[in-house]
């Protein structure tokens, strides 16, 4: 069953089970992937799916963080259980340690030197990491690995 099929079915358990918060972000879900099929003119594969959530999920800590400094933590706590939501549909996620292993790999096959570099780097570790690391913890292990 393909991730998409399993976000379908969750929206159909969510209606059944009367739980509005799920069914509501699960539909925010399903809403932004068809934008993306009709955009784009494609069928989404789990990569693709994945990739959004991811994106939705760093929209949410976002807004996370400034409705905080509003106060406005009954936003807060809104943006938090979609974040729950949204995270049971990623892969497991791998370690800083796995991450800065992995980083490290990759700089030494492309034989980059220097922050000048970052761009290759950044575009390798996108292509393998994708899904498995949140880009903000990849892209400080870049830079700490090319600042060696």
């Amino acid at each position: 069953m393909s991730l998409k099929d399993h976000i379908q079915d969750d929206m159909k358990a969510a209606m059944r089970a009367r739980d509005s918060d799920r069914l509501t972000t699960i539909r925010m879900l399903l809403a932004a992937m068809k934008q993306r099929e009709v955009d784009e003119r494609i069928e989404l594969d789990d990569a693709a799916v994945v990739a959004i959530v991811d994106k939705l999920i760093k929209q949410r800590k976002d807004s996370v963080t400034a409705f905080r400094q509003g106060g406005r933590e009954d936003l807060v706590a809104k943006e938090t259980a979609e974040i729950g939501v949204l995270e049971a549909y990623l892969p497991q996620r791998l370690t800083p340690e796995a991450i800065a292993a992995a980083v490290g790999a990759i700089v030494t096959e492309l034989g980059a030197t220097g922050p000048g570099d970052m761009g290759r780097v950044m575009a390798a570790a996108k292509a393998s990491l994708g899904g498995q690391a949140e880009m903000a913890l990849v892209s400080a292990a870049v830079k700490q690995a090319l600042a060696k």
